[in-house]
């Protein structure tokens, strides 16, 4: 297996199949990319890849902890190490130098790489997007002058990075890697991939990797056959029709926040919450589904907006609604062999729709409850259409189909609203763990409902 490592190709054998871009940078010793958590929260890994993106080719930040190697063959790969070009400190590292942006070090590397990633993205506006460094941690706080330097940071120089933004990025094609600790393959299509899956359904399919990386990483999971999913163009379309919109599971969410323009306020809500824009240039939007985590941030939007997800296997495709495809804790209506082609979102978007999220820190954190809104009313004021949806207060997410039935019909009210809260305490059963008590949730549950009411009462101008 080849890949391109800060301008040289380089070629791999003998390793691991999960063996992480990480652990292959230091064990080469290329050490400035660092592990602080190896599950994707700190960003001390930080790494570019050279990507296509929605304004061409485009350096894209990722978390080197959750990349398996295999999954670079034929791309290209920048660290720390390769910003510098015939001894001079590229400019986003001489900015930290000069505002002193480095206390430890040890996070600097990473946030030198999502800075480099921002001053060279093809899309940038005048000003540096701080968001670009929400995913990267310094343990010392020393943010200020952090910020400093990547607010002095004018439009990216003419130099030998830019030039290569000019050049098409490489292909995403089919790869094979072998070694004596397991395989990874990357198919070429769907139906390729559906034939090997059909021959193989035990194999563990890898899109972004952010999931399946963290269970190798912290969990020790070990799997002998991966199956990668990012060279299936099938996987990755977005379409925009007159009846929805088809998102492909394969299609990161990093790219799904730039395409999808005119997204429902929900949509709008969940992606910046999302993760980090480190994860969310990895991750996809089937990867988050799939995993039927109860406190995934996508279910609770998506049921909101009666999303359905189109899965395919060897006997052909079926469209199954997101409402009935969580089964169980972590398991879902996927059948062996079978993977989530798309999920679809109808139109037209419902009048209001909201996500909310309430967890320990506002970006990068695992959410304690999450809920995703949505609402029609009729000429009068009354409910025509509400749907509810939760995550993190049950083994999977969750819509309140009793209560949404209870609500339609009903004036959009306070006293519709107080009963709905009652409904909510009797239909939810959450469990206490170490992010929030039953009771906490049920009452983040019913507030967010009530924070919900208050912000489409104001909008409709329906006394309160």
């Amino acid at each position: 297996m080849e890949f391109v490592l800060n301008g040289r190709r380089v070629r791999v054998q003998d390793v691991a199949p999960q063996t992480t871009l990480l652990d292959y940078l230091r064990a080469s010793g290329l050490t400035g990319s660092k592990e602080g958590c190896a599950e994707g929260e700190c960003g001390a890994c930080t790494v570019v890849l050279v990507r296509e993106g929605p304004a061409g080719t485009e350096y894209r930040g990722v978390n080197s902890c959750l990349l398996f190697l295999p999954m670079l063959a034929g791309q290209e790969v920048y660290t720390v190490e390769g910003l510098a070009q015939d001894g001079k400190l590229a400019e986003v590292q001489a900015a930290m130098v000069q505002h002193g942006g480095s206390q430890c070090g040890y996070c600097t590397p990473g946030f030198v790489m999502s800075l480099f990633a921002e001053q060279y993205r093809p899309d940038r506006g005048a000003e540096f997007d701080l968001h670009a460094l929400s995913g990267n941690l310094c343990r010392c706080t020393g943010y200020r002058p952090i910020k400093d330097a990547a607010l002095s940071l004018g439009p990216a120089p003419d130099d030998a990075f830019k030039a290569r933004l000019r050049e098409p990025a490489p292909a995403l094609g089919p790869a094979v890697y072998e070694s004596e600790q397991g395989r990874f393959v990357r198919p070429g299509s769907l139906e390729e991939c559906l034939t090997f899956l059909a021959l193989h359904p035990e194999a563990k399919l890898v899109a972004g990797g952010t999931d399946a990386a963290v269970e190798s990483n912290l969990r020790h999971k070990r799997w002998e056959l991966l199956v990668g999913l990012e060279a299936i163009p099938e996987l990755r379309v977005f379409e925009e029709r007159g009846d929805a919109v088809e998102i492909g599971a394969g299609l990161s969410l990093g790219e799904l926040e730039r395409r999808w323009e005119g997204a429902p306020q929900a949509v709008r809500d969940l992606l910046p919450l999302f993760a980090s824009p480190l994860i969310r240039n990895s991750a996809t939007l089937g990867g988050n589904l799939g995993t039927a985590s109860p406190i995934g941030d996508s279910p609770p939007a998506l049921l909101a907006l009666d999303a359905a997800v189109r899965i395919a296997g060897k006997d052909g495709e079926r469209v199954v609604p997101l409402a009935e495809f969580f089964k169980a804790y972590r398991q879902t209506a996927l059948g062996r062999g079978e993977v989530i082609v798309s999920v679809r979102v109808p139109k037209p978007y419902p009048a209001h729709s909201r996500f909310y999220k309430v967890a320990k820190r506002r970006m990068d954190d695992i959410s304690t409850v999450a809920a995703g809104f949505a609402l029609e009313l009729d000429g009068a004021g009354r409910v025509a259409r509400v749907r509810l949806a939760y995550g993190g207060v049950a083994a999977t997410p969750v819509r309140l189909f009793a209560v949404e039935e209870a609500l339609t019909g009903q004036p959009w009210n306070a006293s519709s609203l107080w009963r709905a809260q009652g409904m909510i305490a009797e239909v939810l059963k959450p469990i206490s763990d170490h992010r929030g008590s039953a009771e906490y949730r049920l009452s983040l549950a019913q507030k967010l409902l009530e924070k919900f009411y208050h912000e489409t009462a104001q909008t409709e101008g329906v006394p309160r």
